[in-house]
């Protein structure tokens, strides 16, 4: 079977071209150029990304792409046999499992009898030690009323003086977090360019929210995307023309990161508002987008 990322390596430094270089000439990520080479297709986005991207890089370094596409063909055909095989064996160990909890609930039904026995005799006692436990507590408040009588008054006037104290430092409480609220949503959230290289850039976010969502819809044609937090992947997949995702980042996030398969289908909502991040080179297929964020 044909070596796709070992041909392909090879034919890209005959051509005397480095991943630099490819990348500048195919517009693929030199991440996604060195997955092809390690054969790792599981780090592209799909199936139609790993065959876009193997038949633009053979045709890059002057070599007929038929060959390593029909290559590929056959490895995903392989792999969904052994999936087929796999799941079959699931599917037995799962009948396996499923009998022995059958096994299980049948030896507890055989004790649920003794069980409800038993727990009726405790609830029984509970009752009587309940009842016995009101009686006592009723004699010792009776008890109680008489010598506590003459200092009703002084502690009813205590009270009064602590609860008008407590209102007004609620009421300055409730103005002061009020102020801060009105304060807050008179800021208005702004994102500008920092720096870019190639097909990556970089923005800053003034003023963000609490909590930040991402919304990302496709019009035109297929793209793939990930929107990552502080590094950590919240989401990836592939959208459809006229599909789109939200995505809700979680709280304490300093850091965005967006990777677009194709930006020029795809558009970005930041807390329900357009970032037209296209004006900064609309020419470019995949880029990556990262946004610090700044109180």
């Amino acid at each position: 079977m044909v070596e796709i990322g070992k041909s392909l390596q090879a034919a890209r430094i005959e051509k005397g071209y480095t991943l630099d270089d490819l990348q500048q000439i195919t517009k693929i990520q030199k991440r996604y150029l060195i997955a092809i080479e390690d054969e790792r297709f599981d780090a592209l986005p799909g199936d139609f990304y790993v065959k876009a991207f193997i038949k633009q890089y053979a045709e890059c370094v002057d070599v007929d792409p038929t060959e390593f596409l029909s290559a590929f063909e056959s490895q995903k055909a392989t792999e969904s046999d052994d999936a087929v095989e796999k799941t079959a064996k699931t599917r037995s160990e799962v009948t396996r499992e499923s009998i022995q909890k059958s096994n299980k609930v049948n030896h507890f039904l055989g004790y649920l009898p003794t069980i409800i026995v038993v727990a009726v005799v405790v609830l029984i006692l509970g009752s009587i030690y309940y009842v016995a436990w009101s009686k006592h507590q009723e004699d010792a408040q009776t008890q109680q009323i008489e010598s506590s009588s003459k200092v009703s008054v002084s502690s009813q006037k205590d009270s009064k003086s602590s609860s008008t104290s407590s209102e007004s430092k609620k009421s300055s409480s409730k103005s002061s977090s009020s102020s801060k609220t009105k304060k807050e949503k008179s800021s208005k959230s702004k994102i500008s360019l920092a720096s870019s290289s190639g097909s990556k850039f970089v923005y800053t976010m003034t003023n963000p929210a609490s909590t930040n969502t991402v919304k990302l819809s496709v019009d035109g044609s297929k793209a793939w995307s990930a929107v990552s937090s502080n590094g950590t992947q919240q989401w990836q997949g592939t959208l459809s023309s006229g599909e789109s995702h939200e995505v809700s980042l979680p709280s304490g996030t300093t850091a965005i990161t967006i990777n677009l398969g194709n930006s020029g289908a795809t558009t970005l909502t930041i807390n329900g508002k357009k970032f037209n991040y296209k004006k900064d080179d609309s020419s470019l297929t995949v880029r990556t987008i990262t946004i610090n964020l700044e109180d």
